[in-house]
């Protein structure tokens, strides 16, 4: 019964177009793996759900994350791209961090994913030793979600690493991590190569650090093609001229290079992560979701960093959502007219935070829909709560009206991890004791006198 579970009666948003969803439909799922999706399934010596007057759904993907910045939560709401690089990377704060402030960093954050009914995401990690790297795989492992770990290069001395002439390669250490605790793709944790990409390190080292990822198998994520940086170096245009361009390379922010390279990501069939909110506000550029679509491409969400905003998948659908409905309605408005239709549906961003997401960390065999045969990765969201009800387009209300608190259960691999609308198994006074001595040591280690900050 233990390994048997059947979710009943809930409206089920499957994610999975031969599948569609259903407006009262239950979930089997055995071992952890989803057996089968539909009304009334006849199942016994099952542990029952009750989903009536629920939305049932694929968790979310967030692909682009720097999970460990939790534990330096809000330190940024009005920081720019230039000012957040210049406390994170080049002034000294990352370069303060001790092994136990990035465990409980990456602990919280991946707890505030899971409570928020992010069930994947990808954490774009900064590495100052390997043991900092142990700790960080160790918080994720203790979490229970499931995560591509991608391996970045120090905030210690990032100078060295961080500017296009930097001859540095990316550690080897990445090599000791990948048969330390990713020997294996069926478990929760995957591997990933967090690289610095054309715009922040030399090309030579650009080369090696993607041969390196593709040695070890590791989706190979980098900032690269945002900011004043973008237009000007074309290193999208570079990279496909280089036959560099793959599904395994994701590339996040991407705002403003030219109409003919986006058509070289979606050809080639490279991932981007799109982190709206982040986007908007700190300077990289406006959002590419649309320019991206255009030529048959997928975009993606990601949270990026929760110094400065929030650390949840729905207001970032809504963010994407509407900056590209604007962008296109200001287009009709400027010729005089109306806009007669929206150019973005809720379908579209719920595809994006799910099935395409998956595809982008390639865990689209694993999750991103519930597809029979994929992991239970599902959510359960409250139609009944005042903001949701009366419920009448369910993917309206998970995409544009839903928030965390909705959130009543979360299942990663078909295991409890939230239910009732509260984390299990977690010491929260722990957590928050923890997370409350790093920041002061961080803060204190940078220069910020007591009660100081923001800076």
């Amino acid at each position: 019964m233990a390994n048997r579970m059947l979710i009943k009666n809930g409206c089920v948003l499957t994610m999975d177009e031969s599948l569609g969803n259903f407006e009262t439909a239950d979930v089997l799922i055995e071992n952890g793996n989803i057996i089968s999706v539909g009304p009334n399934i006849d199942a016994s010596d099952c542990e029952v759900v009750d989903a009536s007057e629920m939305i049932v759904l694929p968790g979310f993907v967030d692909t682009h994350r720097h999970v460990w910045e939790a534990v330096i939560r809000n330190a940024g709401p009005d920081w720019t791209l230039p000012t957040y690089l210049n406390h994170l990377y080049f002034g000294g704060l990352g370069g303060v961090l001790r092994p136990e402030d990035v465990y409980i960093g990456n602990l919280l954050g991946a707890l505030e994913a899971l409570n928020a009914g992010i069930t994947s995401l990808l954490d774009w990690s900064m590495i100052n030793s390997p043991e900092h790297g142990d700790e960080m795989v160790r918080a994720l492992q203790e979490a229970g979600i499931r995560a591509v770990f991608a391996h970045g290069t120090p905030l210690r001395g990032a100078g060295d690493y961080w500017h296009r002439e930097s001859a540095l390669n990316h550690s080897d250490d990445a090599t000791r991590l990948k048969e330390k605790y990713f020997s294996s793709k069926d478990q929760l944790l995957t591997m990933g190569l967090a690289i610095r990409g054309p715009e922040f390190s030399s090309w030579e080292s650009t080369l090696h650090d993607i041969k390196l990822a593709r040695e070890l198998d590791a989706i190979c994520s980098m900032h690269v093609g945002f900011g004043s940086w973008g237009s000007a170096d074309r290193s999208i245009e570079k990279m496909y001229n280089a036959g560099l361009l793959a599904p395994d390379l994701n590339l996040v922010h991407v705002n403003s290079i030219s109409d003919e390279e986006y058509k070289m990501i979606a050809d080639t069939g490279a991932s981007v992560s799109v982190t709206p909110e982040v986007e908007l506000m700190m300077g990289h550029g406006y959002p590419l979701t649309g320019k991206l679509t255009k030529h048959g491409g997928r975009p993606t969400i990601g949270i990026d960093v929760v110094t400065s905003t929030g650390g949840e998948m729905f207001a970032q659908m809504k963010f994407m959502a509407q900056a590209e409905r604007s962008r296109i309605n200001e287009t009709v408005l400027a010729r005089g007219e109306m806009p007669e239709s929206l150019p973005m549906t809720a379908k579209d961003i719920l595809h994006f935070a799910t099935v395409d997401g998956a595809r982008a960390l390639g865990l689209e065999g694993k999750v991103g829909s519930l597809t029979p045969g994929k992991q239970a990765d599902i959510i359960m969201i409250r139609a009944t709560d005042i903001n949701m009800t009366p419920m009448n387009d369910p993917v309206g209300s998970v995409t544009f009206s839903a928030h965390v608190g909705n959130v009543d259960s979360v299942f990663v691999a078909g295991k409890a991890v939230k239910r009732d609308g509260r984390l299990l198994n977690v010491d929260m006074d722990r957590i928050r004791s923890l997370a409350s001595t790093s920041r002061d040591y961080i803060f204190s280690e940078y220069g910020v006198p007591e009660g100081a900050w923001p800076m």
